[in-house]
Parts: C-alpha cells; structure tokens; sequence
C-alpha cells in the first residue's frame, strides 16, 4: 500500500477536525468562466510574514526570482462526461467516465429511475452522437458500458464533453448561463497537457493551477532565470469525494498515479543545492512531488494516497501556486498544511473581500517561502 505518513500534533485543537476547514461562501464568488485571457487571472500573493499582496498570473516574472523552479502537472484531461438519453425511456441521462480500454469503461451515472442491465444510451454532442450499452452496474453504483459500435477512445473524441466540475455547471444552471461553452474544450486544458498519454494516463479533471500559464509566459519565466519541469499525477475520482469524518485521523485519501520523471528529479536536485526555491503549481504537483521524497531524490512512479494536512512536514515543496478550493476539501487542507490554518482562513476572507473569484475557473494564491529554501531531505523512506 502506498504510504501516507501522519501528521505531527500541532497546537491548533481545530486542525483534526472537519469543520475546522468550513468558511462561508457566497454562491456569486463561485466562477463560471475563466478569466478571458489565461495569465491575466489575479494572483493573492501571500508571504512568509502573512503580508497580502494582489497581482496577477502575469506578473510572476517579477514575483520569483532567479534560480527559483515551477514545477506543473502535465496530465491532459479526458473529454470524460457524457450526455445522452435512455432510448428506451426517453429519460435524461448523465455519466463520467472514470477509466476506460478501447472496448469498455467504468462510469458514475445519474438519470431518472434505475436502468436495466442492456439498455442503451443515445449521447449526443451538438450534432454528434454515439450509442452505449449498459453492461452492468457494479456494487458500488458504478456501471461498465460499452460503445456499440468503435472503440471507446474515438467515441469520447467525438460525444465527450469536458468533465466540468458539479458545481461549475450547477452555478452556470443556477444563472441561466449556458452549461456548455464553446471554449471549454480548450479552458479546461493546460497549454502543456500531454495528450499523447505517454506521461500519464488522462485525467477526469483539470489541475487547475496550471490552467492559468500560457506558452508566452512560460518562455518569460525562464528569460528571467525562473526554471520550469514537469510531473504527471492522473486526477481520479476522489478529487469530488467530501470528507466524511469528522476526525481527519480517521479520513483514508484516495489513490492516484503519479509521475517524477528522472529529469525532473535532477533539476529540483539542483535547483534546491544551489539554493533556489521549488514552487509546486497545484496540489497535485505537490502531492506528487511530496509522495516521491518519501522514496529519496531520485525519479519515481507509483500510487500515492498521500493526505498533506496541518503538522505535515514539508520534503520537497517550498511554495505553492494554487486557486482557491471548496470548504472542508482535502485541497484547502493541504493549504492549511503550508499556511496554518488560521492563516489560511484568513487569507480565504482576504481574497473573498476584495472579489476574488473561487474554484476551478477563478484566480490563485501564491504562497511564498521564506528566501531560505527548505533543506533537502536525504536518503530513502523506511516505508
């Protein structure tokens, strides 16, 4: 099993506990569109003595400096929901795919009603359409299906939609805003995604922090002495799955696939020796990177079940780039864990203030590190 260490006791008596991570939230604050430019997003930047700053994407060439090292998250994202209708009820139906082959897949459904074992699904894109069968509804509600015609690949690539978090498309039903847009396709994928699969497997959802870089600023990051690698973590499922205990010792986080890839283990090996600072974009770069220094300096592939919480001692992240996650998330706990979590709640209320805009379509926050970076941990977990 992979190894998930547990936190070290912190003076918080809230941090082990569930509803120490709620805040209220304004339904408005919730963004249903990204920003119209990628780096023109705003950008909270926080420093080592709590002091908030408001910039934006565009201005981190400015905000890091030289030596220092973002490392991204390169997973592409799977046109992986699904909509249809039952041909043989006429109901609505709804589904996301969460692993597939060529010949079959494994999906979370919802419709109307419970279908029957052999029904098939009409799913339509604007003027595409594809026909599923329902193989079988497994104990735990998830259902195998299976194209009735093509292999499943080529029928996402023509029906799929972009897996949009709930409650991006329950907001934009809630105002009346279209749930698709034309750009989704596009928005809701890195300009790095490597859509060849042969980094990662494809993803069920974004890694949002990145969703934010373009190719330009990427090439003025590194005018500026500011390196840039890559990981790959394949985001699953358990990024919509709430917690549901109250004490977080009692929480069992979810595995995923990740990736350091050799190379990449070599620059942050040099970065961090020659004093520079690594900047993870993403909670998912950073579990990946953190889930890797269990196992030394060197690259590594496997699955990790990681839960970064308050007491979490850091191993290889100095700082973080991210946007702002949903209340009583393991995201905002991970947060906490670099933050405080009384820091990082009143952070949430700084940015709620001045009209951040939150989740997977809205801004970030950028967590700097002291200008001492961390010391790299040396050698090999025992576990």
């Amino acid at each position: 099993m992979p190894f998930a260490p547990p936190p070290t006791p912190t003076d918080d008596v809230d941090a082990d506990r569930l509803e120490g991570y709620d805040y209220p939230l304004p339904p408005e604050a919730i963004a249903t569109q990204p920003a119209e430019q990628r780096d023109q997003a705003r950008l909270l930047v926080t420093g080592p003595g709590g002091e908030v700053e408001h910039r934006r994407i565009c201005d981190l060439p400015s905000l890091l400096r030289s030596g220092d090292r973002l490392v991204f998250n390169r997973t592409h994202v799977a046109a992986a929901r699904l909509e249809g209708v039952r041909i043989r009820t006429g109901g609505r139906w709804a589904g996301l795919v969460l692993e597939y082959s060529n010949a079959e897949g494994l999906a979370l459904a919802k419709t109307r009603g419970t279908p029957k074992r052999g029904e098939l699904i009409e799913l339509q894109n604007g003027t595409a359409t594809a026909t599923v069968r329902l193989r079988s509804r497994r104990e735990d509600g998830r259902w195998e299906i299976e194209p009735e015609t093509g292999g499943f690949s080529d029928m996402l690539r023509r029906v799929g939609l972009p897996p949009l978090p709930p409650y991006i498309l329950k907001a934009r039903r809630d105002r009346g805003e279209p749930l698709g847009r034309e750009d989704d396709a596009t928005r809701y994928q890195t300009v790095f995604a490597d859509a060849s699969g042969e980094t990662s497997p494809a993803s069920i959802a974004a890694p949002t922090a990145g969703l934010h870089f373009t190719a330009a600023l990427l090439d003025d990051l590194q005018s500026v002495g500011v390196g840039c690698s890559f990981v790959s973590l394949a985001v699953g499922e358990g990024t919509f799955r709430p917690v549901e205990v109250q004490h977080l010792d009692e929480h069992r986080m979810h595995e995923e696939w990740a990736c350091l890839p050799d190379e990449t283990a070599t620059e942050l090996n040099a970065t961090q020796a020659a004093g520079g600072r690594v900047i993870a974009v993403g909670t998912t770069t950073l579990r990946t990177l953190e889930a890797a220094a269990h196992h030394g300096r060197d690259g590594w592939t496997g699955r990790t079940n990681l839960f970064i919480r308050p007491g979490y001692t850091f191993r290889r992240a100095d700082g973080l780039l991210t946007n702002f996650h949903l209340p009583k998330s393991t995201l905002l706990m991970l947060v906490a864990a670099m933050l405080g979590r009384r820091r990082m709640l009143s952070t949430y209320d700084a940015a709620l203030r001045a009209g951040y805009r939150f989740f997977s379509y809205g801004d970030a926050m950028l967590i700097l590190p002291s200008d001492q970076a961390a010391t790299p941990a040396a050698g090999k977990s025992d576990h």
